[in-house]
């Protein structure tokens, strides 16, 4: 192993979504019509979403589904990422909040 393969870091997530997107848009031909892959994307995420809102009140699993549907509607909107930053950093807050609570408890 060279030193360079060695100090070289792993993908990050954003990295590895941003060229599996890129892979799926060059196979599916959306790389050359942007207006297309926009409607695509904001017709999946779209039916994801309310498929999730719908889940609320029918039996399955809305809390994965909901956050799907805005992942794929962040990939083409700004308001969608910020949706699914505002909802990390909540979660991030709240796992905090709970190992302090159980540290606490023993």
């Amino acid at each position: 192993m060279s030193a360079s393969a060695a100090h070289r870091r792993p993908h990050s997530f954003q990295v590895r979504k941003r060229a599996w997107q890129k892979r799926l848009n060059r196979k599916l031909g959306l790389d050359r019509a942007p207006v297309i892959r926009k409607v695509v994307y904001s017709v999946v995420g779209l039916t994801v979403l309310l498929i999730g809102v719908a889940m609320l009140v029918l039996p399955g699993p809305a809390v994965i589904v909901i956050p799907l549907g805005l992942a794929i509607l962040a990939s083409e909107f700004a308001w969608a990422r910020r949706i699914t930053r505002r909802g990390s950093v909540f979660v991030g807050r709240l796992r905090r909040r709970v190992s302090r609570q159980r540290r606490g408890k023993k």
